[in-house]
């Protein structure tokens, strides 16, 4: 923890989500907070209406001693050297989205923290009252054992020009995968932090079907859980206007959450007892639906910003530890394993063997050759 109530934060990139996370900064949604320098390949005039000073290199802002954190919001392939040699540096760090290009490579950050040092993912979706809600209740044991989960996510519609855009994005070099790493990295971190993680899953991930790209932007698995419970996930980012529909079913109760409203039912008695003990033969539990869909207005950027902050300052338990990014990079990296092998993959995810086989596609990957495209870039509707 540190001393000083105001935590000096270096911004290192300055992309869309960067710019996004800078604009809750100044209007004082994340207290306790200043930008006190940034840093991106390209001078950028956000330095001087910000009045801090601009690096080209993200070793001479670490090396300056002008702030105490930083802020990692880089493509995916620069994670893993910026964040290490923040780290060694002695820096508290939050880190954007995915932690890394791998498992692999999550754990090699890892490493690189020592004792005392903040280091937090920006996983904002933890901070959504639905998913708590959700979660308290799963944890609470109200929905009895886990019989099924299920989440149908193909609302992450991204045209063209998304990707025309970018020289990094969508190549297996600048980002390590497409939709698993990108957009449903959130999805994946909440599907295992409301129903814990598999222990082998089964996928089927379809590479450049809607998109002029070499990564996947379709995906299915199939997931078997300990104790029996079996799972479904589903994403796409080439369905229009797409689905949002996430299931976990347990013998006493379930919950649905159907992209807008969440229901829980209660089953009386639980289905197995009521199964075992029944001589109707058509007959079902007593069920009773309740809508239970909670206020969702929340910042959930900024309020993971605040937390990490106060976490330096105050020593708050983080929201997203760097360390539970893990999960999430696991169950993408063997969604493709398993794709690539055509095979069951079995978890905890053997990091060596996945990168093995990702490293032979990110040899025979390139950046591509960004279009030289006026795009109209709104981020709020970056969010489902």
């Amino acid at each position: 923890m540190t001393t000083d109530p105001t935590i000096r934060l270096g911004v290192i990139g300055l992309g869309n989500i960067a710019q996004q996370h800078i604009q809750h900064i100044q209007s004082g949604l994340v207290p306790g907070c200043r930008v006190a320098a940034v840093c991106s390949r390209n001078p950028h005039p956000l330095a001087a209406e910000l009045g801090v000073p601009h690096f080209g290199d993200y070793r001479e802002l670490v090396d300056a001693g002008v702030c105490d954190a930083v802020l990692i919001a880089t493509p995916t392939f620069a994670h893993l050297d910026s964040g290490c040699y923040s780290l060694a540096a002695g820096l508290h760090v939050l880190m954007e989205k995915p932690l890394g290009l791998s498992l692999a490579e999550g754990g090699q950050l890892l490493a690189a923290r020592a004792p005392g040092q903040v280091f937090a993912l920006m996983l904002n979706q933890r901070t959504d009252p639905l998913f708590v809600r959700m979660r308290d209740i799963v944890q609470s044991g109200e929905l009895g054992t886990l019989v099924r989960c299920s989440w149908t996510m193909t609302h992450w519609f991204r045209p063209e020009v998304y990707f025309q855009v970018s020289d990094w994005r969508a190549t297996w070099r600048g980002e390590g995968g497409g939709l698993l790493v990108n957009q449903c990295i959130h999805n994946l971190d909440i599907f295992q932090w409301l129903v814990g993680m598999p222990e082998r899953l089964r996928a089927f991930c379809q590479f450049g079907k809607y998109h002029d790209i070499e990564v996947e932007d379709e995906a299915t698995a199939y997931l078997e859980f300990t104790g029996g419970a079996s799972g479904v996930f589903v994403g796409s980012t080439g369905e229009a206007p797409g689905c949002n529909r996430l299931e976990i079913v347990g013998d006493r109760g379930s919950l649905l959450f159907d992209g807008t409203r969440l229901q829980r039912t209660h089953n009386t008695p639980g289905t197995a007892e009521y199964s075992r003990g029944t001589r109707d033969m058509f007959g079902m539990p007593e069920t009773r639906t309740e809508d239970i869909t909670p206020d969702r207005s929340i910042n959930q950027h900024a309020a993971v910003l605040a937390n990490f902050c106060a976490a330096i300052t105050r020593g708050e338990p983080l929201i997203a530890d760097a360390a539970e990014g893990l999960d999430s990079l696991a169950l993408a990296n063997a969604m493709l394993l398993s794709t690539w092998d055509d095979a069951s993959v079995s978890l905890p995810l053997d990091s060596t063997r996945y990168q093995r086989a990702l490293d032979q596609r990110i040899q025979a990957s390139s950046l591509r050759q960004r279009a030289d495209i006026e795009a109209n870039i709104d981020m709020s509707q970056s969010y489902r």
